[in-house]
């Protein structure tokens, strides 16, 4: 305790969960949320062609969580656009990754040590939209858990869950890469912290909130810059989610395994002979 009271871990909680996030950190969300846009293949050649469609694609990048839940809520799904400070920054690095000369503001925002920076500050503003999502669902519904898991969920995924959408402005259609098929570690940490957030908010979990966005933030942000670093697409959930779901759900590898069915031919019995007539005597 008096370690604690030293390092006064609950007074530096409460000032990181109040800390604001424009434009420093936003601005390192556009950055990495386009950029990821720019890796899409066909992006490049889609912001040459249509500039428009390209701009409204980095849009969906930057606040398609936004959206998606004011949709979800009954809120007017462009509600978030009278933001014009927020709108013009995210053109701008919009306008920087895709058409800067000589493309240097890409290459100097690409560069690993810097894209890990701006990685972990992304995943400070998702800990915060994640939070903030379940607090105004929360408002909204008292008692409904389960809206404000969903709200959560969608404020710190909605990008990705948005992706199909997103793809059609570009022209390309892959059914097979939604998003709720093949979650990625950004979602399914999303969906985790969502039912933490609510936990918190139904005052099921003896934690301050300050503190849970304190520590939620500290492990996206380090498992993220280690995946980043490591060009990995792993989740470190996979070891723990492989033992639930044979434990809740049976094994996975019977599924996929389809079984065969060898159907052998059976001898098929011999035709009779016709009968012939048999020759009259004269």
């Amino acid at each position: 305790m008096d370690v604690l009271g030293v390092l006064n871990l609950g007074e530096i909680a409460q000032y990181f969960s109040k800390m604001a996030m424009f434009p420093v950190f936003d601005l390192a969300y556009y950055i990495v949320s386009i950029l990821y846009l720019k890796y899409e293949p066909g992006s490049v050649e889609v912001s040459r062609r249509s500039p428009v469609a390209s701009w409204l694609c980095a849009m969906l990048y930057c606040f398609g969580s936004y959206i998606l839940a004011d949709i979800m809520l009954g809120d007017s799904p462009i509600d978030y656009f009278h933001n014009n400070s927020h709108i013009l920054l995210a053109t701008a690095v919009w306008y920087l990754i895709f058409f800067c000369p000589l493309n240097l503001f890409y290459k100097c925002v690409a560069f690993l040590p810097v894209k890990l920076v701006l990685v972990a500050m992304k995943e400070v503003v998702r800990t915060r939209k994640i939070a903030a999502g379940v607090h105004h669902a929360h408002h909204a519904y008292h008692h409904g858990w389960f809206i404000m898991v969903i709200t959560g969920y969608v404020k710190g995924s909605g990008v990705a869950l948005m992706s199909n959408f997103e793809q059609l402005l570009r022209g390309v259609w892959r059914p097979e890469s939604n998003e709720i098929l093949n979650m990625s570690f950004p979602t399914k940490a999303s969906l985790y912290g969502a039912i933490l957030f609510t936990l918190q908010e139904a005052h099921w979990l003896p934690m301050s909130k300050s503190t849970l966005i304190c520590l939620f933030t500290l492990f996206m942000a380090t498992s993220k810059v280690v995946m980043t670093a490591r060009h990995s697409h792993g989740s470190p959930f996979a070891l723990v989610e492989s033992w639930v779901c044979h434990l809740l759900f049976g094994s996975s590898s019977a599924l996929r395994t389809p079984m065969t069915i060898i159907i052998l031919p059976l001898p098929l019995p011999p035709l009779p002979l016709p009968l012939l007539p048999k020759p009259r005597r004269s």
